[in-house]
């Protein structure tokens, strides 16, 4: 695996079907083996009517990368908590600290 304990993540699950919920996850690695993560951090659902909405409790979880799974990093500086999804109107979705970091998860958005 070239995902490295400690390194923070933004780990999101491809639907199987358009109306499934979109799901995200962004957090810190504890560990990592050949085939798995383990992140500590807060999950996240994209939903059509609702929303984004991340789930209040911080929470581990062990992620199997597979074909359905797109991991992006996020810089060391970037603090896990201060994170937030967002629509920017005309473009999509994004991760942003609200300060310099900002990832453009726009083809995983909710579309109307």
């Amino acid at each position: 695996m070239i995902i490295n304990a400690e390194e923070k993540v933004c780990v999101i699950e491809r639907r199987h079907f358009v109306e499934d919920p979109i799901r995200f996850f962004t957090g810190q690695v504890l560990a990592a083996s050949e085939n798995a993560l383990r992140i500590i951090g807060y999950a996240w659902i994209a939903d059509i009517m609702k929303g984004v909405t991340r789930k209040p409790d911080v929470m581990e979880r062990i992620i199997y990368p597979n074909e359905r799974t797109n991991i992006n990093i996020i810089p060391k500086d970037v603090i896990i908590e201060e994170l937030k999804i967002i629509l920017i109107p005309g473009k999509g979705l994004c991760v942003t600290d609200g300060k310099n970091y900002n990832l453009d998860i726009s083809e995983f958005g909710v579309s109307k």
